[in-house]
């Protein structure tokens, strides 16, 4: 088997996906991809491409939206299958868990404006409140939305994993 790695893949972001690749005799040449980020070439019609969180899922669908919208596009009138791996822990394993996640960069600027934080989020939020901020809604029923919407429109699998399994998850995708 030999996958291909999009070029534009930082180096030390993927050290360990490429090892896995190592560990299991995969050839990993790098190349510039059309679209995502690891092809099988032995059926180069499914593209995984690689999130780090859903922090990163969320600035694509928001922010970035016309450039995602764009490459799904894409992937979808050369008729490949593109899934969007998300390296997001334990607790997010599908679209239902996505609804629940609170996004923690919302309460990061705690920090700034010297409310104490102990990095547990909850305790975040309740200290932001307690110092006048007020609590914004939860992003994640929005985005799990969005997310469904590209499905929908533009075929894409959605698909969760931690990071210490991302390269499994990789090979596993593109060979089932």
């Amino acid at each position: 088997m030999i996958i291909q790695v999009d070029s534009r893949e930082k180096s030390r972001a993927i050290k360990k996906i490429e090892a896995e690749f190592d560990r299991q005799g995969i050839q990993h040449p790098i190349s510039k991809l059309i679209v995502g980020d690891y092809m099988n070439y032995d059926n180069p019609r499914v593209i995984v491409d690689r999130k780090q969180n859903l922090t990163e899922v969320c600035s694509n669908l928001t922010q970035q939206h016309d450039r995602f919208r764009r490459e799904a596009l894409k992937a979808q009138e050369l008729g490949i299958k593109l899934i969007i791996l998300v390296e997001d822990g334990t607790k997010v394993k599908s679209l239902g868990d996505v609804e629940k996640w609170i996004n923690p960069r919302r309460y990061q600027y705690c920090r700034k404006y010297g409310i104490p934080t102990d990095g547990g989020i909850e305790n975040n939020i309740w200290l932001f409140e307690q110092h006048g901020g007020q609590k914004q809604p939860t992003p994640g029923p929005r985005l799990a939305k969005m997310m469904r919407t590209m499905s929908e429109k533009y075929g894409i699998q959605w698909e969760f994993c931690c990071k210490n399994d991302t390269g499994k998850r990789i090979i596993e995708l593109l060979t089932g």
